[in-house]
């Protein structure tokens, strides 16, 4: 499987074969109780499946697919906020969880989120100043005569004024606080930025100012993008590659051009083909068949056999491995593997 956009160099993150399984909690009464057969085991459910996943220095992947598919999860495991059940997360190719405590601190500062609820995640007890200068200021980065000049600077790169600096979260529009949450996530200096869904709960007018400023940033800074959105559209727009995911499996990865121009996966053809579109003229709809399966008690080979059109009798017996279909463009489909 190709890992990069660009060949010979090495990847800034990489996921390596990382999966995530969650599993309800039991007591010893009901643990003993299911040994005995009295009760049915717990319920686990694999939000993430042996995913491979390299990101170069100064690229944007976007990763999309239905809400419940692992897209947040990966997300949170890339940037170490979530441990994987298996596999390991790979900084400049060293293995960022088998370092000592205090390097992987320092290197954890490199790799930031930014998340879908910029309110929920801002503390509302502090003012926006004191929440951008926290982390620099914890972990030795400014001092405390250096705050003022720093939040100061931190407020203008995002495009708000300097003297909102002593104003709360609530004081603001869900705009402003998107751009709070970029400023906070900027100030340790990180070098990668997980995007969760950044721009979901905006204005579709907000939406487009708060992706320019992340193309901005992109360019006057030098960052890294893993950009989580449902919206093909906002991935289009930003992403260099597009990372496919259903029911916890990338199944299909792509420069941007290739992808949206010639998708090799049915389920890809199926996002696609549901998009909205500014085209005049009759269009058929065609839904993708069926509900998204439990991940509690995924289909057995292809998770996606039960919805697709071209479903084989080998699809639902064996899981198709993603390869190289084209240059730069992989695939995870039995039509496509031979």
């Amino acid at each position: 499987m190709s890992v990069g956009s660009t060949t010979g160099t090495m990847p800034l993150l990489a996921l390596q074969g990382v999966s995530k399984q969650f599993g309800s909690a039991q007591g010893w009464l009901e643990r003993g109780a299911a040994r005995l057969g009295w009760l049915p085991p717990a319920g686990s459910v694999q939000a993430v499946d042996q995913v491979d996943l390299a990101i170069m220095p100064g690229e944007v992947v976007g990763l999309v697919g239905e809400s419940g598919c692992g897209k947040s999860t990966l997300g949170r495991i890339a940037v170490g906020l979530t441990p994987p059940s298996a596999g390991e997360r790979r900084w400049c190719g060293e293995a960022i969880d088998r370092l000592p405590a205090s390097e992987r601190r320092r290197l954890q500062l490199g790799i930031q989120m930014i998340f879908q609820d910029p309110y929920a995640s801002l503390n509302p007890r502090l003012t926006v100043g004191e929440l951008i200068a926290e982390a620099p200021r914890v972990h030795g980065l400014i001092g405390r005569r250096e705050q003022g000049e720093f939040v100061a600077r931190s407020l203008q790169g995002v495009g708000l004024d300097a003297t909102m600096a002593s104003r709360y979260p609530h004081q603001f529009s869900g705009g402003q606080r998107a751009r709070i949450g970029i400023a906070r996530a900027l100030a340790v200096r990180p070098a990668f930025l997980v995007c969760d869904e950044a721009v979901a709960a905006l204005d579709v007018s907000v939406q487009a100012q708060v992706l320019n400023l992340f193309a901005d940033l992109r360019e006057q800074l030098g960052l890294t993008y893993l950009f989580i959105s449902h919206d093909l559209a906002v991935v289009r727009h930003l992403a260099d590659r597009v990372a496919v995911m259903y029911l916890g499996r990338v199944v299909e990865m792509a420069r941007v051009g290739e992808l949206f121009g010639r998708p090799a996966h049915p389920y890809t053809q199926a996002l696609l083909a549901e998009a909205p579109t500014l085209k005049v003229g009759k269009r058929q709809f065609i839904p993708i068949q069926g509900e998204l399966p439990s991940p509690l008690a995924p289909p057995s080979g292809c998770h996606f056999h039960p919805r697709c059109p071209h479903a084989m009798p080998v699809c639902s017996k064996q899981a198709p491995a993603l390869r190289e279909v084209a240059p730069g463009h992989d695939s995870a489909c039995h039509l496509t593997s031979g």
